[in-house]
């Protein structure tokens, strides 16, 4: 089914992502509270996993998809030690030795 639609609806798909890329690393710069700046880099780390998709895509790598998928992982996990950082102020051993202490 993919192979008979045109490759440029593709592109011009690549393009709307490249442009909402650069919205959201101006939403990011601008983001009055840090909440605002990191949920524009978890949006940011989701528009680049689609940009790897429909960039595997029109090269005809399909391996390009495993990236994607491995960078979707990583962006996530990120996302959530960066938020538990924030809230806690400590990741890992460090929280329950602050626990402890108390």
């Amino acid at each position: 089914m993919l192979e008979s639609m045109p490759h440029y609806v593709f592109l011009f798909a690549l393009i709307c992502l490249f442009i909402a890329m650069v919205l959201v690393l101006i939403r990011l710069y601008n983001g009055p509270t840090l909440y605002d700046r990191v949920l524009s880099t978890n949006s940011f780390g989701t528009h680049t996993v689609l940009f790897i998709g429909i960039l595997g895509f029109l090269s005809g790598r399909p391996d390009f998809l495993d990236i994607a998928l491995l960078y979707a992982l990583i962006n996530f996990v990120g996302t959530i030690a960066i938020l538990k950082f924030f809230r806690y102020r400590a990741i890992g051993d460090a929280l329950e030795q602050r626990e402890a202490e108390k």
